[in-house]
């Protein structure tokens, strides 16, 4: 297993540009394959889980190739609806397919998907919206086998906004009879994203962003050339890399409005930020200041930067709590912070966090993606130096992090 050893106490600093964001590109991709006609897709983030989604496409008969940061995808020929169980376990985001094969040759068959465990994320949400719309399904112990004679559009209501159910009723009824309508409905950037790429293609999907999405079925889509919005949750990230360093730090690429949550939060810490355009400036505080938060769905504090914003805190003065609203295995990391001298107690959903003023360095595990690069900002705190061991969970989400922090100065090494 690779490992990133990094020597701490390094203010960051420097210019870097955010990706494509990971959670708009892999349903895009598995959406893909609704038409018969080439989609490349823009800025495709070289990461480990689009290699994994992509893997898929190819099980299934999809053509893929890169060519430069491109991504070709020709589906014309789509010749099987069962995913390999070791692919699907790999991938959360597998489950994407399970509608795109639905709408694309009618079946699909799949086991339950794998990704990051961070608490239990089960898909009774995708299947009953999913039996809304025609699908028959035989839910077993092992996983789903699905299949639908003609999509009909229906009014569903989510008990919960799930980003994955509100996405893959959105992939599934674009080509379909009648319409459908979407009540308490995700409003991820992600979820924007994913309507203006079926639009694109020819589909008529009206109000991703609000708790009502309406989608007119067509017959048919069409190519397309697209652009996915980039990364929030990198973006996040990175910010918070200048921040626990003492440093600064300009990202290009970026829509503020999407991290306006984690924003408000810096400045409480101290920093002071600036934007402009696409570029969000953000220099740290003399003195790093502690605060409060708790996650939800979008427009609350992204779950995906629970993490990192929890590790800043662990070096900020004062006494701070934070609260996991969206999955309750998120603190699977705070044993390895408590490895470096961190000062958290755990209560239920709530994290108590009494600041310290640095961290020391340690043997770490990544236990998951984000809780994997809230190690590696531990890290470029602590005094000494830092291992943190599986950092295949970092590369999942994150392309280059020891190439882009390197930029910034830190002192960051892969063996």
């Amino acid at each position: 297993m690779e490992k990133y050893v990094i020597k701490g106490g390094r203010k960051l600093s420097g210019k870097i540009k955010a990706n494509s964001a990971k959670n708009a590109v892999l349903p895009i991709l598995a959406a893909s394959i609704l038409t018969d006609e080439e989609v490349i897709i823009h800025n495709c983030p070289k990461i480990s889980d689009v290699f994994s989604m992509i893997k898929i496409l190819n099980s299934v008969g999809v053509k893929t190739y890169f060519q430069d940061d491109a991504l070709i995808i020709n589906a014309k020929l789509v010749n099987n609806y069962e995913i390999p169980a070791e692919y699907v376990k790999e991938l959360r985001s597998s489950i994407y397919m399970m509608s795109a094969l639905l709408s694309r040759v009618q079946k699909a068959k799949l086991t339950y998907p794998g990704g990051c465990s961070i608490g239990l994320r089960p898909i009774d949400l995708h299947l009953k919206a999913l039996k809304k719309l025609g699908v028959n399904i035989v839910d077993g112990i092992s996983g789903v086998d699905c299949n639908v004679d003609k999509i009909i559009g229906n009014k569903i209501y989510l008990e919960f906004p799930s980003v994955g159910a509100t996405e893959n009723i959105m992939i599934l009824s674009a080509i379909s009879d009648g319409k459908t309508e979407i009540h308490n409905a995700a409003k991820e950037p992600e979820v924007i994203d994913l309507m203006k790429f079926l639009n694109s293609m020819g589909a008529k999907i009206y109000g991703a962003g609000t708790s009502t999405i309406l989608i007119d079925g067509v017959n048919k889509l069409s190519g397309t050339v697209f652009i996915p919005i980039f990364d929030r949750i990198e973006t996040g990230t990175y910010l918070i890399s200048a921040a626990i360093t003492g440093g600064e730090i300009e990202i290009s690429n970026c829509n503020v409005k999407n991290i306006s949550s984690l924003i408000h939060k810096l400045c409480d810490n101290a920093c002071k930020i600036t934007m402009k355009n696409d570029i969000i400036y953000l220099k740290s505080g003399a003195v790093r200041k502690s605060f409060s938060f708790s996650t939800g769905p979008y427009p609350a504090f992204p779950t995906d930067l629970q993490a990192q914003t929890t590790t800043l805190l662990t070096v900020s003065q004062g006494i701070s709590v934070v609260t996991e609203n969206v999955f309750e295995m998120r603190y699977r990391y705070v044993d390895e912070l408590l490895k470096m001298g961190a000062n958290i107690a755990i209560n239920g959903r709530n994290a108590i966090i009494s600041g310290v003023n640095r961290l020391h360095g340690a043997d770490v595990f990544a236990k998951d993606l984000r809780g994997g690069a809230a190690l590696v900002l531990a890290g470029l705190n602590a005094e000494g130096v830092t291992t943190v061991s599986d950092i295949y969970h970092v590369k999942r989400g994150y392309l280059d992090m020891d190439k882009k922090l390197t930029q910034l100065g830190a002192d960051i090494k892969t063996f």
